[in-house]
């Protein structure tokens, strides 16, 4: 029998394609893909070097150079964490009845529709759980993020910490949960006045666009009432705490506290986000930068925040993801067809594939990706109700 293949499916994709990349899926579109990382096998760390910060030093003249301060290079790792499928299939039977019904070609656009669905939206995912590698949080728990009208301090206030953790200023990002877009469209009308916003986007389309520097996304996917840790009482111990500090000793309490988890020190009004937490007193190591407010030796209560919503602002570069088709080996399996195909709405790549079994044929959706944040210090949260 002459071998099957996808090409006569290929309208189908489209059109199909047509339909997915309109879910929204802020996150996807504002991150880094990173091709470089996509390389390595499932489970196979790809390493991305990390240069710190460097000190300077007066010149000072001499018959022969100074030697050279030494310097550790960090690194990153990216995972190709997951390799995942969303399969379909048709009988013989199945096939001559729909045929009959004329309705093949709608159920084929539905269901690879329904399939990048599901990938994009765990991929999604997957990209909103890295706010537990952010570097500090803004707003409060209980707050509503553009709830004034015309006041825009939560745009501000966000890239103030971005601006002094050192980011780039170009390609700034922020994905908000559903909650507080609605907020913007329906509070925030100064932003789509058209004598004064510049544009009509976001009055004709809905279009966030650009705001003071952050190109506006939206995700369902954004984490909400995120469980935190049991931790109570602590303080810190009675030593001092300098800028730039991410060790942080904990005494006197108990309970947990959280990787991811935010939290204030006394004297200080930063929300710091817990890299590396406890079970017990002892240290907590909070992201980089750390610590932002110098204080003397004191012991200071020590708070997580309450479980929120925790929309991410972040400079494109602060997260990568890579994703790409899952591996074959060499000379390819039993598949009787393989097609890649690009979503031109999100970038996301997607394998088609195609296996005749025995009075019926399996199609598969398929994609392989891990998800990374590679600069703490470029990524910040909103939080809030």
């Amino acid at each position: 029998m002459a071998a099957l293949t996808l090409t006569g499916l290929i309208p189908t994709i489209y059109e199909a394609m047509d339909v997915v990349s309109r879910e929204q899926a802020g996150l996807v579109r504002a991150v880094t893909m990173d091709s470089n990382a996509s390389r390595g096998a499932i489970g196979q760390p790809v390493l991305s070097p990390v240069v710190g910060a460097m000190a300077a030093e007066n010149l000072v003249a001499n018959n022969v150079p100074a030697d050279t301060p030494a310097q550790t290079i960090g690194n990153v790792q990216i995972v190709i964490s997951k390799a995942r499928s969303v399969p379909f299939g048709i009988t013989g039977e199945e096939n001559r009845g729909l045929n009959i019904a004329g309705t093949t070609a709608t159920i084929n656009r539905d269901r690879i529709a329904q399939a990048m669905r599901t990938l994009t939206n765990e991929i999604e995912t997957d990209l909103s759980g890295l706010f537990a590698g952010a570097s500090r949080a803004i707003g409060t728990a209980a707050g509503t993020p553009f709830g004034t009208a015309g006041n825009l301090s939560d745009f501000a206030g966000a890239r103030r910490l971005l601006v002094d953790n050192g980011a780039p200023t170009g390609a700034l990002k922020m994905v908000l949960s559903p909650s507080n877009v609605e907020r913007i469209r329906s509070v925030q009308t100064g932003l789509f006045r058209v004598n004064e916003a510049g544009s009509d986007e976001l009055l004709r389309t809905g279009s966030l666009g650009v705001v003071q520097g952050f190109e506006l996304g939206e995700s369902r996917q954004i984490r909400t009432a995120v469980p935190v840790g049991t931790g109570a009482s602590y303080t810190t111990s009675a030593a001092a705490l300098t800028v730039g500090q991410t060790v942080v000793p904990i005494i006197t309490g108990t309970g947990t506290v959280l990787a991811g988890d935010i939290v204030t020190i006394a004297g200080d009004t930063n929300q710091y986000v817990v890299a590396v937490g406890a079970a017990g007193p002892g240290n907590i190591t909070l992201a980089e930068p750390g610590i932002q407010v110098a204080q003397g030796a004191a012991a200071r209560a020590l708070t997580i925040v309450a479980p929120t919503s925790r929309s991410m602002f972040f400079h494109k570069g602060a997260i990568q993801l890579a994703v790409r088709a899952p591996a074959m080996p060499d000379g390819g399996d039993m598949a009787d067809d393989v097609m890649i195909m690009q979503d031109p709405f999100s970038g996301l790549t997607f394998e088609f594939v195609i296996y005749r079994g025995k009075r019926q044929i399996r199609y598969e959706v398929n994609a392989a990706w891990g998800v990374a944040v590679v600069q703490p210090r470029h990524l910040g949260l909103l939080i809030g109700a």
